[in-house]
């Protein structure tokens, strides 16, 4: 048993370090994803910074506002880029070598999680960055630390369904369905503004969004004063649903591939 344990963790760590590499093998591809999201949230602060003048805003920085926002879209593009890897690797032969030597199945979808995981922390810490240089206050480092692990913990979701989709069509064709269906889960949650100023039909859609109590969890430390376990269990609880479906997703499309 200690025999296998020790494999599964060779085989993660194998791959965990294999994904972080793309970033040094393929950085014209990685690039765009790390630097997407501190765009946007310039671009859309520049045109819609003085939204915070509305009654019920909340704050008075708007780039605090769309912090959060910029951490889920780049753990959504890692997440992507994840699943557009694993396609290229299938359709050039490679996963089936990989599948034909005796590393664990578990462990090839454990490495991959854990490298989308990693590799989002690049993205935020240029975001963390920009914001910082702009003046942004940010929340006490028990705050900042939970925000960003659930940042990765998204990634790893996100990840999981993009290795879905490229285990089942086996093609970087793929892609596209891969980020729509993220960043629709971003621009369908409460992003630009608070829940309460949204149209009724997406404040609808925003209510049953599984990402939005993950967003407004990340949010509370940059425009509240505190983090609140109200606020936080809901964020828990959604990561948990999405992650264990997401999971089964990409679990059962690798099983198929063996036989």
């Amino acid at each position: 048993m200690t025999g296998v344990l020790r494999l599964e963790a060779r085989t993660t760590w194998a791959l965990m370090r294999r994904g972080l590499n793309e970033i040094l093998r393929v950085p014209g591809a990685a690039i765009p994803g790390m630097l997407a999201p501190t765009i946007f949230g310039l671009g859309l602060t520049s045109v819609f910074g003085n939204l915070t003048s509305v009654p019920g805003f909340g704050t008075d920085d708007y780039f605090a506002f769309l912090l959060p926002v910029g951490y889920l879209q780049a753990a959504g593009f890692t997440g992507a880029a994840t699943g557009v890897n694993l396609a290229r690797d299938i359709e050039q032969g490679w996963f089936d070598r990989l599948l034909a030597s005796p590393a664990p199945r578990r462990a090839i979808l454990l490495g991959l999680l854990l490298s989308a995981s990693l590799r989002v922390l690049l993205p935020i810490s240029i975001l963390t960055i920009t914001a910082l240089i702009l003046g942004v206050n940010f929340p006490a480092f028990p705050a900042a630390v939970f925000a960003v692990a659930l940042a990765c913990a998204f990634a790893a979701v996100a990840a999981a369904y993009a290795a879905s989709l490229a285990l089942k069509f086996k093609t970087q064709s793929a892609a596209p369905l891969m980020q729509a269906t993220v960043f629709m889960l971003v621009l369908f949650a409460p992003a630009y503004a608070p829940q309460e100023l949204l149209q009724d039909w997406l404040r609808t859609i925003s209510e049953y969004n599984p990402l939005t109590p993950v967003l407004e969890a990340i949010r509370q430390g940059f425009v509240e004063d505190d983090v609140t376990w109200s606020k936080t269990w809901p964020a828990l609880l959604s990561l948990l649903g999405m992650g264990a479906f997401t999971i089964w997703l990409a679990t059962r499309n690798l099983e198929r591939m063996n036989r």
